[in-house]
Parts: structure tokens; C-alpha cells; sequence
């Protein structure tokens, strides 16, 4: 997660199940390059978040080189950027991180899951396993190997990688402030509470976002995680995944 006063940015690095990747570096060091190269991108206001975010996805593939840039699952990471600029937030959304809008007529959801269309009997696959067992683990594995040759094709699903087309298949919009009283930015880590658990709903997230803030925010989404810790109620590829916030009000 990176950002300034008027600008948030929320990025979460795919999982690699375990597989090479031809980068050295690995999907941390991706992350957190790009989100400093984001918010250096936007630094001017004016410039189209899908620019920076091109611009972004340019330097950070001329830092790394020598590795194999064009290796499927060279790391990647879903992209939220969310940027108040003369009276509008704009917005910018790469996978499933979504950004969320509180305002006077209730809750509007904006994110992207084309993911979710592609690979259907692969992904079932993996959710009639438990998590830890190896035969969750092969699932996985099978699924990843097969997402990688559909990522960032036509006939897949986008992400943040090394080539800075995938800017242009964002999903992108402006709102006016004056429609939205708060937005959350979130990774599909914490966003399940309310997608997959169905354990909150929008209105409790913001509650607990206004009273105790991010961190009390994932802190309820590591209880609930607690108690299926296989995943044998909620299935999933991993226990508990990343989560990242940014909540922001006006």
C-alpha cells in the first residue's frame, strides 16, 4: 500500500503456488517497487491514472533486466488506485482489489473479476481440497500453471506484470465528491469479509473502519479466518491471504 494526502494506492502480488517465476527478485520486490513508481507517476494530478500506471509498469520492468521478463508467471499484482483531484475521485481498478463508495444512497462496489470467468473446473478443483493438504497444493498448482497462459490476453484476465498495455484494460471512472461521504480501497483479502464469509456486510465494514480503523478491520477478518482454518466452510486458496486498507474521508 502506498500513497499522499490525495492519493491512495492498494496492490497485491499474485501467489506463486510455488512456482519459478524467472525473476530473482520475487513478488515483494514487485509490489513494492511499483507502488513507489505509482504515486511517483501521479505525481502531477492532471496526468490519467492509466498513463502512470504504464509509466510504472515500464520503470519497474527496466529495473530487472536480466531476468525473464517473459517468463508467464514473472511477478504481477492487482493495481486499486483511488485520487482526489478538483472536486472528483478517480479511479482505477486492475483484478480484484476492489474500491468501495460510501454515499447517501448506500454502497457502490467497483471491481474487476474477470478472473472469475476464466478456468472454472481448474478453480473447483482446488476449492474440494482442504488448505495444507497436498492435494490442495497440486490443485493450486495446476490452476496457477494455467491462469499464467491467459493472463494479460484477450481472452483472460489483466494485471500489473511487466508490459504496460495491461494499463489500458483497467477499469476506470470519476465520481464527484459530493456523492461520496468515505471510500475504502481494499485487496480481496479483506474485501471476502463481506464477498466470500458473508460475515459483514458494507455498512458494518465502514463502522468498523470509522471506529477502529484498518487494523481492527483485518483483525476481523483473521478471527473469522480462525475459525475454518482448513477451509472447509469458506474454500480458498490459502487460509488467510494478504489485506491491505485505505480508508479515506472527507
Amino acid at each position: 500500500m502506498a500513497g499522499t494526502p490525495t492519493l491512495a494506492v492498494v496492490l497485491d502480488g499474485l501467489s506463486t503456488a510455488g512456482l519459478a517465476t524467472g525473476c530473482r527478485h520475487g513478488v515483494p520486490w514487485y509490489v513494492a517497487h511499483l507502488g513507489g513508481h505509482i504515486v511517483a507517476a501521479l505525481a502531477d494530478p492532471d496526468r490519467p491514472l492509466t498513463d502512470g500506471l504504464a509509466d510504472a509498469l515500464e520503470r519497474v520492468a527496466a529495473l530487472h533486466p536480466q531476468c525473464d521478463l517473459g517468463n508467464p508467471g514473472t511477478p504481477s499484482a492487482t493495481v486499486a488506485i483511488l485520487r482526489h483531484r478538483h472536486g472528483f475521485l478517480d479511479h482505477l481498478v486492475i483484478a480484484d482489489s476492489p474500491i468501495v463508495f460510501e454515499g447517501p444512497e448506500g454502497y457502490t462496489v467497483i471491481s474487476d473479476l474477470r478472473v472469475d470467468d476464466v478456468l472454472p473446473d481448474l478453480r473447483a478443483e482446488v476449492e474440494r481440497h482442504e488448505t495444507h493438504t497436498q492435494r490442495h497444493r497440486e490443485a493450486l498448482q495446476r490452476l496457477v500453471q494455467a491462469q499464467r497462459q491467459v493472463r494479460n490476453t484477450p481472452d483472460g484476465y489483466w494485471v500489473a506484470s511487466t508490459s504496460p498495455e495491461a494499463a489500458e484494460h483497467a477499469l476506470t471512472g470519476a465520481t464527484a465528491i459530493g456523492h461520496v461521504h468515505s471510500a475504502a480501497v481494499l485487496s480481496d483479502g479483506v474485501s471476502r469479509l463481506v464477498t466470500e464469509y458473508e460475515m459483514a456486510t458494507w455498512p458494518e465494514v465502514f463502522a468498523t473502519l470509522r471506529e477502529g480503523g484498518p487494523r481492527e478491520l483485518i483483525e476481523a477478518v483473521r478471527k473469522v479466518e480462525a475459525t475454518d482454518p482448513t477451509g472447509r466452510r469458506w474454500p480458498r486458496y490459502k487460509s488467510g491471504d494478504d489485506a491491505a486498507v485505505a480508508f479515506c474521508q472527507w
